[in-house]
């Protein structure tokens, strides 16, 4: 699976967990770390976007874990996910 790929499935899983709750939104959240762990092979502006999608994919996880309010953190999930998708063309 290509970067692009990764990021496409990261992108419509973070769109969809967004819509449920808490219970049924972390498990879809921790299928995704094998999409945004990265190899360290490609260029580093691409390695940094994926970080930053999967640190924000975290903080939004932690958020949900903690009962903490999560409206602001899926956007951040989101458009870092969205960069990510950009950059891996």
């Amino acid at each position: 699976m290509t970067d692009s790929e990764k990021a496409a499935e990261v992108l419509e899983a973070l769109k969809a967990a967004e819509r449920e709750p808490a219970q049924s939104a972390l498990p879809m959240l921790n299928e995704l770390v094998g999409l945004v762990q990265g190899s360290g092979e490609q260029p580093l502006e691409l390695e940094e976007a994926r970080a930053g999608a999967f640190l924000a994919i975290c903080e939004v996880g932690k958020a949900l874990h903690r009962g903490q309010p999560v409206e602001r953190l899926w956007a951040v999930a989101i458009a870092a996910a969205e960069r990510w998708k950009v950059l891996a063309g």
